[in-house]
């Protein structure tokens, strides 16, 4: 019998592969979530010129662009998953190694990849505010805390959302590295679906299909936040 979408329907695959949407998107949220926290601190090290922690922001997001996301992903995994394994059998936990530390070296992975490319785009943004608006607020007297709320802040936002949008993008696609250490997400799921059935096609097209709808949809939500920025902005002017 040729194989086809009903056969994916009635053997339960659709269900795995919803669930292993399910699982790129939390790894994708809580990666872009440790990669933005990484980047506003990065960023503004750099942007300040702190002397020498922007050596050592310079130094990662070099590293991390300039070598392949994949092998950043197996330097980590293979570089501490036997003495996690170890620590956590001894204390009785064997199963937690099994199931969990895939997700966690995936989210530590892909944050940090996310982190080196948020940086810039904060710095960038940063970099893009008028002198002039900082130099007033400080003529008016504000406060350096209130001068970062008032008037760097917003218009940091403003600026890196489009950026920031480039590296969710990256960030969704990116999970689909980390199915090399079997973390059960969409691109694990369709493998695992394309060997069973041996029908690679079928799966391949369905997993293309579900990234580009998240990517379509996440794009949709960025660009009602540009939106929601300029008119807020207009507002205020």
């Amino acid at each position: 019998m040729e194989f086809g979408l009903w056969q994916v329907w009635e053997a339960g695959w659709v269900t795995a592969i919803l669930r292993g949407a399910s699982i790129t998107i939390l790894v994708g949220l809580v990666s872009m979530a440790a990669g933005l926290i990484i980047g506003i601190v990065c960023g503004l090290i750099k942007w300040a010129r702190i002397f020498p922690l922007s050596l050592l922001v310079d130094a990662y997001t070099s590293l991390v662009r300039g070598v392949p996301e994949l092998l950043i992903i197996y330097l980590l995994f293979f570089s501490s998953v036997e003495f996690v394994t170890k620590v956590v059998t001894a204390f009785g936990y064997a199963g937690v190694a099994e199931s969990g530390y895939a997700f966690v070296i995936a989210v530590i992975a892909i944050g940090a990849i996310s982190g080196a490319y948020s940086t810039e785009v904060v710095r960038g943004a940063l970099g893009a505010i008028p002198d002039g608006h900082i130099e007033a607020a400080r003529a008016l007297g504000l406060s350096g805390a209130r001068i970062f709320r008032r008037i760097i802040a917003p218009q940091m936002l403003r600026i890196a959302v489009p950026g920031i949008n480039n590296v969710w993008q990256t960030t969704i696609k990116d999970t689909a590295l980390v199915s090399v250490v079997g973390l059960q997400e969409l691109m694990r799921i369709s493998f695992i679906g394309a060997n069973s059935t041996r029908h690679p096609f079928i799966f391949y097209l369905i997993a293309a299909v579900v990234y580009l709808a998240i990517t379509l949809v996440s794009q949709v939500g960025f660009d009602g936040i540009e939106r929601l920025l300029r008119l807020r902005t207009r507002k205020a002017v």
